[in-house]
Order: structure tokens, then sequence, then C-alpha cells
């Protein structure tokens, strides 16, 4: 739900902390299949924090951090 209320008015840029975190597998598929899908229809600009590396694969761009700093970008 927090994420169609986010979703609303078409931000140009979209703030996901762990969007998927406490979901399965099929489920955070879908979810970011929303999310990839808005981001090419809208063009909104999607900032995700993860932990999961599975997700690495789907995104344009890769920060990493490790003990507060970028260790890569």
């Amino acid at each position: 739900m927090s994420i169609a209320r986010a979703l609303i008015n078409h931000p140009p840029i979209l703030f996901a902390d762990e969007p998927t975190g406490n979901l399965d597998s099929k489920r955070e598929r879908i979810v970011i299949d929303l999310l990839k899908n808005l981001a090419e229809k809208y063009g909104t600009s999607i900032l995700m924090v993860t932990h999961n590396e599975d997700l690495v694969k789907d995104a344009d761009r890769v920060i990493r951090l490790e003990d507060g700093e970028i260790v890569n970008g």
C-alpha cells in the first residue's frame, strides 16, 4: 500500500528503502517489475536501498557502501 501512495502523483524520483524486504521471491519480482515499468513509462528515477544482491541485475547503476563509505560507484 505504501508503494501505491508513493506512486499516485507520478513523482520524478522515488526513494525506496528495502521495497522488497519482507516479500517472497514471486512478489519481489512483481514489485521490481512494477518499479522498472514506472521508470520506463513515466521517466521516474528510482533510488533503491537494498541488501538483496539479486536485485543488482535490475539496476542501471549500483553504488556499494561499506562502513559508511562508497567502495565503488
